[in-house]
């Protein structure tokens, strides 16, 4: 008998569920039904639907006036316009073109292959990418080129390049010709509503924060070795840790950046008369994204392993350093968290969406010996 209870009962509870998972279905369809429409649309704002695809698509011939009542339309519907099924119907695809320096070494390689993952990732978006060098050290060359540039040719561009006035007024007009365009991993001046990268101020910081602990205590000068500080994220970087250091840590004494402008000659020049000039040298702070080149010199260079060194960006040569114990610690950004980020931010501009923004902040990375 009580085997013949139990199996009523778990009918019982079973029909219970199936009920409760009807009327779920029933509540999923009506909200289905009431999603508000572009014919909905038309009707509330007292226009076309024409007028309404026209406002939707940013397409010219509609006065202000009635672009402002279908957003207002809009707003009172609470409409959410299904892209997906917009670009399908009228065929749209993004080409965005990732505009990167010529010299940059494996931390440039990382960001390549992560746009060619990043591509088949969207693909079902119809999302495109092309890579294009830039001279990095001539602000009229990539100036001439981005003018080159038009909204025929490609969709959007994100920008990796030293700030000058130059750069800065032809991604201004860039922008005026309706191609999306913002700056990547490098800011510019007055564009941080729409760039990717992380906050180099607190990068910098991180990293001085990290050298002082690590000297313990210990007095002397240290070292600071830049690619060019007209890279407005070595600039934030430097102005970081020098508040970091002179805040915190009042025995270490901070030497004027070196620069190097990518040239291995050059770089092993100023290293060594610094080196030379300043015995009393304690840390290494090397804020270019590509630490292969002044790593290697100062190898070569038998500095003392007791003088610390701090760099930037994960690579395979920044990996073995630390596995060496040749590089104390790593200030990274993720790669792939960059172009994904990049893409997302290129095609809400293009489809005039905002992105969440929680999900395109960059973090800051420290990679010890212990946690790569």
């Amino acid at each position: 008998m009580s085997g013949y209870q139990s199996t009523a009962d778990a009918w019982v509870t079973y029909g219970q569920i199936t009920d409760k998972l009807i009327k779920m279905n029933r509540s999923l369809d009506q909200k289905t039904m009431l999603r508000p429409t572009t014919k909905d649309l038309a009707k509330t704002a007292g226009v076309s639907r024409a007028t309404v695809d026209r406002v939707l698509n940013g397409r010219e011939g509609v006065r202000q006036e009635t672009v402002d009542r279908v957003n207002d339309a809009i707003a009172e519907l609470g409409f959410v316009r299904n892209l997906q099924a917009a670009n399908l119907a009228r065929s749209q695809s993004y080409q965005f073109i990732f505009a990167l320096p010529r010299s940059g070494d494996q931390f440039l390689g990382q960001i390549v292959r992560r746009i060619q993952e990043a591509e088949t990732l969207f693909s079902a978006d119809h999302v495109w990418c092309d890579v294009h060098h830039i001279n990095e050290n001539d602000p009229h060359s990539i100036s001439a080129y981005l003018s080159s540039l038009s909204k025929t040719d490609v969709a959007g561009v994100a920008i990796m390049s030293p700030e000058s006035p130059q750069v800065r007024d032809a991604i201004t007009r860039l922008q005026e010709r309706g191609v999306a365009t913002l700056p990547f991993i490098s800011n510019q001046t007055l564009m941080d509503a729409d760039w990717v990268g992380i906050d180099n101020r607190a990068a910098g910081a991180t990293a001085g924060l990290l050298l002082g602990q690590l000297a313990g205590g210990r007095r002397g000068t240290l070292m600071v070795i830049a690619e060019s500080m007209q890279s407005r994220d070595s600039l934030e970087r430097r102005l970081g840790f020098d508040r970091e250091i002179c805040e915190n840590f009042p025995g270490l004494r901070a030497l004027p950046s070196l620069e190097t402008y990518g040239n291995a000659d050059r770089a092993r020049a100023i290293i060594g008369a610094s080196l030379a000039v300043h015995p009393d040298i304690v840390g290494i702070y090397i804020m270019a994204s590509e630490a292969r080149t002044p790593l290697s010199i100062i190898t070569d260079m038998h500095v003392p392993r007791s003088v610390i060194r701090i760099a930037h960006e994960r690579t395979p040569f920044t990996e073995q350093a630390l596995r060496d114990r040749t590089l104390d610690g790593i200030i990274a950004q993720d790669a792939g968290h960059l172009v994904r980020s990049a893409i997302r931010r290129l095609k809400g501009i293009v489809d005039r969406r905002k992105t969440l923004l929680s999900q395109e902040q960059i973090r800051i990375e420290i990679l010890l010996r212990t946690n790569i």
